[in-house]
């Protein structure tokens, strides 16, 4: 396993935490969590400042060579840390790391977790975007994914979050459900817009193995969407959200003007990203690594001192051009071709799947989304060496 230096020469201009703890994990989920009833905070945030010790990160920070422009705290569920908890961690994260004057500092939220004093403390604290998970207001497809709220949380939350003066509000939306939930995604679709979020992510159910609904799969006891259902929904999103005057800079999200995620236009534009807490993925330029990912893995390594590197791996030349190439096709800012893939995207085109620019700019259509893999997989053949 590759080794990563401590004291990276690279600033991070972004630093991302990952909170596992969850009250129970959802049917979909394949990430790294820990189901606790109750949340060991103290515990939690004392780990998160031993890592820092333990790879040594913060000189240059600590010393305001680095401006920090964007915290993201990601999970996981880190509203399940309440307002104290959330407050004693972004306090530790600005010893170390210190924010530039209107950095963007993201929580991630459950609608069943906002209360009017944790809002309170969350804007406090420095919180100033909230991303909000409610993925469906159809109860019977809540039930489905394991949620722990109803759709009658998610007004419920908006109003309080909105009374507490944090008002950059990003609603998550999941489609393409089974067909036998019955579930009517335009209307979820005009429920979410009338919340009038600033900013609205899409993501397409996927089946992971070791998920519950994976096991739901493997034993026939529900199938897939078909991709005429996957497709149907997107489009009408897109259409819906466009109309209302969002405006789709990545593949899976939309932000009014002004609203774009700061944080995560940072990984599509491959900005060096510093990562920390278990399962959490850092970048310095030239490697990336990971942490192990269990909780209590990651806590052991942090409370003997050491760093709870998990892997690395240093990108190769065609790593690079194969990221280039993906990111590109995924964000609103696309992909500049080179001369001889000028007729090698030709038939997308005519397809109506990409647009090309006047200067050479490669950019998908909404039905080039849904074919993001494919172009990207025939681009990067093509400019393999």
């Amino acid at each position: 396993m590759t080794r990563i230096a401590k004291n990276p020469d690279q600033p991070f201009a972004h630093v991302y935490v990952h909170v596992p703890f969850c009250a129970r994990r959802c049917s979909y989920c394949d990430f790294a969590i820990a189901v606790r009833k109750s949340v060991p905070v103290q515990d939690y945030v004392r780990g998160i400042a031993r890592e820092i010790d333990a790879r040594e990160l913060g000189g240059a920070f600590a010393s305001g060579q680095a401006p920090v422009e964007s915290i993201y705290l990601g999970g996981g569920t880190p509203s399940r840390l309440g307002g104290q908890g959330v407050r004693v961690l972004l306090d530790t994260l600005r010893t170390h790391f210190p924010p530039v004057p209107g950095a963007e500092i993201t929580i991630e939220v459950n609608p069943e977790d906002v209360t009017a004093q944790d809002a309170d403390a969350w804007l406090s604290a420095g919180v100033s975007r909230i991303s909000l998970g409610v993925q469906s207001f159809n109860d019977t497809v809540l039930h489905w994914m394991h949620r722990a709220h109803d759709a009658s949380a998610v007004p419920r939350a908006m109003d309080v979050l909105r009374a507490a003066g944090l008002r950059d509000i990003s609603v998550d939306l999941i489609f393409a459900v089974p067909s036998e939930l019955r579930r009517d995604w335009r209307a979820d679709v005009q429920q979410a817009l009338a919340l009038a979020p600033t900013h609205v992510s899409l993501y397409g159910l996927t089946i992971e193995q070791g998920t519950p609904l994976g096991r739901w799969v493997a034993r026939g006891e529900t199938t897939e969407a078909p991709d005429t259902t996957y497709e149907a929904d997107f489009l009408y999103a897109h259409e819906a959200l466009a109309a209302a005057g969002f405006e789709h800079y990545e593949v899976s999200n939309y932000g009014r003007p002004g609203h774009h995620a700061r944080h995560n236009s940072a990984y599509w534009r491959g900005v060096p990203y510093l990562g920390l807490g278990p399962s959490a993925h850092g970048y310095d330029g030239n490697e990336r690594r990971w942490n192990v990912s269990a909780y209590a893995a990651w806590q052991d390594e942090v409370d003997q001192g050491r760093d709870p590197l998990g892997g690395a791996e240093r990108l190769t030349v065609a790593n690079r051009e194969a990221e280039a190439v993906y990111l590109g096709l995924r964000t609103s800012s696309g992909l500049r071709l080179r001369d001889a893939e000028r007729a090698l995207v030709r038939p997308w085109e005519e397809a109506g799947w990409v647009t090309v620019s006047a200067d050479g700019v490669l950019r998908c259509t909404p039905m080039g989304w849904l074919r993001l893999d494919a172009l990207s997989a025939a681009l990067t053949t093509h400019r393999s060496p």
